[in-house]
């Protein structure tokens, strides 16, 4: 036998080296050790190849807090059918009261019971309708209750139709998943435990106190260390891969002569919506778009504020504007930025005219209300850019943006003809995906309208503008599939994540 293996193992080893044949609750009771020393001191047996673990998760269904209270006192449909069996017809109101069910339990109880066709309700009254045999018949849900905890796998045809039809209620059951570890002993495990050489006690380190009397390592035997024992990888900070390139975009924009504009997230429908020439009838406004703040807040300026106003109802510049009367209360409300166009907005409106030319850019967090799945979020990032001069045209405006995309790497951009409410022309940007062979798109851009420069800089001035998704290029970039992965937090998806060095 391996002296060497004998000597080099820690305490825990030793400690449940005598009941490997048990289960891991049992090795833990009798070793005196918590659950996840004794799985740690099984992983290193497994390492020295004394024992071999076998892994298999299953699921269990358990009652939960609810199902343990329905359990003792009775499913609400059994404490409601019991009343009408006493009374035969009941008012709804004076049933819910009788057998005290909350509302949520009282309207689960009637739709269990009316599908079950045990009651009937005529005039806003519940009535009896089953017989005698059919009530004092235990329903499969709570027959299945009284089995529970049960693997999921031995659930029969019966029990799976239970199962779903108590998940659709609150806290009634809930399934976990349970990894079961299954130990076999070794040919050289066997050997070990024979020879009880394992149990025996070992020096574990040279400390000033041992060293003070030679009678305390004189003669004894000192644990044995494998240095060549693979060890835990040991993962250094970094920022967040979402950081890292939204840091590359901020140098970009930099490195091209930008100055960085900010704002808050939550800001008035004014600076949203209104300021950007945004009629207040136009859907994107709509509850299904965008999150509103049960809040109102005071305009900027008067002086601004009446040139929004002129600028939807009458236009300017030649436009006839929207036509409509413009409501200032309707531009008090507040909302969870849309889009970060609004910080262009705000710069422009607040901007000295000795700059002037000027370059800035943004880039943050916007909010839409939309479903979230793969490609969908409620959430996203977005860089936005605007340049002010009066000399420029349409071309500086595509320049602008293929440099921008170049230097993040999509050599080939595409520009499409589109329609914004706050630029004239306006274009969509594609670039081309050379391993996919596909174009994607990735946002729009254009030079703002005179409704919204005038208003904001008391003058017709030229404003290339562009507002491009940035999550779709750090997806791409990380090749993530679903964008839900890019926020989940997940420490082992987290570590592997590449640097971002386009």
């Amino acid at each position: 036998m391996d002296e060497k293996l004998i000597e080099s193992l820690s305490p825990n080893e030793r400690k449940i080296l005598p009941y490997l044949k048990e289960n891991i609750n049992e090795i833990s009771r009798q070793s005196k050790l918590d659950r996840t020393s004794v799985l740690r001191a099984l992983e290193y047996l497994e390492n020295k190849k004394i024992i071999v673990l076998s892994r298999e998760r299953k699921k269990i269904v358990e009652l939960g807090v609810n199902g343990s209270l329905y359990h003792k006192k009775g499913l609400p449909e059994r404490r409601l059918l019991n009343l009408l069996n006493e009374k035969r017809i009941l008012r709804l109101d004076e049933a819910q009261k009788q057998s005290a069910l909350s509302d949520e339990e009282f309207k689960a109880s009637i739709g269990a019971l009316k599908k079950k066709a045990l009651i009937e309700i005529k005039n806003e009254k519940l009535v009896l309708t089953g017989s005698g045999e059919e009530i004092s018949r235990k329903t499969l849900e709570e027959l299945f209750l009284e089995l529970l905890p049960m693997e999921y796998h031995l659930l029969s045809p019966e029990q799976l139709y239970s199962l779903k039809s108590l998940e659709k209620r609150k806290d009634i059951i809930f399934i976990r998943e349970e990894e079961l570890i299954d130990i076999s002993i070794t040919k050289l495990g066997e050997e070990v435990i024979k020879s009880g050489k394992g149990t025996g006690e070992l020096i574990e380190a040279v400390t000033s106190k041992l060293l003070e009397k030679e009678s305390a390592w004189k003669g004894k035997k000192f644990r044995r260390y494998d240095v060549t024992s693979p060890l835990p990888s040991v993962n250094g900070g970094k920022r967040h891969f979402v950081n890292q390139a939204t840091d590359y975009a901020r140098k970009v924009w930099t490195e091209m002569g930008f100055q960085e504009m900010s704002g808050n997230i939550i800001q008035s429908s004014f600076w949203n919506f209104d300021a950007l020439f945004t009629a207040q009838d136009h859907p994107v406004r709509e509850m299904q778009d965008t999150f509103f703040i049960n809040k109102k807040v005071e305009l900027p300026d008067k002086k601004l504020v009446k040139a929004v106003k002129e600028s939807h109802e009458k236009g300017n510049d030649g436009s006839k504007g929207w036509g409509y009367e413009w409501n200032e209360e309707e531009a008090k409300r507040l909302v969870l930025r849309t889009h970060t166009t609004c910080v262009s907005a705000n710069t422009l409106a607040n901007l000295d005219k000795k700059n002037i030319p000027a370059k800035f850019f943004a880039i943050g967090k916007c909010f839409r209300n939309e479903t979230v799945d793969w490609s969908h979020g409620f959430e996203f990032n977005q860089t936005e850019g605007i340049v002010i001069g009066k000399n420029l045209n349409f071309r500086h405006l595509l320049g602008y943006l293929q440099e921008f995309f170049k230097k993040m790497g999509f050599e080939k951009v595409r520009f499409r003809p589109s329609y914004f409410p706050y630029t004239e022309p306006s274009v969509e940007i594609d670039v081309w995906h050379p391993e996919k062979k596909i174009w994607f798109e990735l946002g729009g851009a254009g030079i703002f309208r005179p409704e919204v420069t005038i208003p904001l800089l008391g003058e017709n001035m030229t404003v290339l503008a562009w507002g491009p998704g940035f999550d779709r290029m750090i997806m791409d970039y990380y090749e993530i599939k679903d964008l839900r992965n890019m926020y989940k937090n997940d420490l082992s998806q987290l570590r592997k994540m590449k640097f971002w060095m386009k």
